[in-house]
């Protein structure tokens, strides 16, 4: 029987990947001249970063010696999760008042 641990770190393992496939879908949907007008990457280079990111969480592991390549993935989905969508979402919707 594995213990809590290697069971907490295998669905977090898991949990990765729906992470980086829906902010590579999310990245795919947005329009191109949103993400110019955030002062951000282009959306080709976002698709590169968030698709790149989620071949990463879903070809290594968390648990082996390709974990680097596992963080670096999931860093760089997070990053597009936590600082560009938000900004993506504001700017599209544009002024509420």
């Amino acid at each position: 029987m594995p213990s809590l641990a290697i069971i907490i770190v295998r669905i977090i393992d898991w949990a990765a990947i729906p992470v980086a496939v829906f902010a590579f879908v999310h990245a795919l949907l947005q329009r191109a001249d949103a993400f110019t007008a955030i002062d951000r990457m282009t959306k080709p280079a976002w698709l590169g970063v968030t698709g790149g990111g989620a071949a990463a969480v879903a070809l290594f592991r968390f648990y082996d010696f390709t974990m680097m390549f596992w963080i670096a993935g999931l860093v760089a989905v997070l990053v597009y999760i936590v600082d560009v969508r938000p900004r993506l979402i504001e700017v599209q919707r544009g002024n509420r008042w």
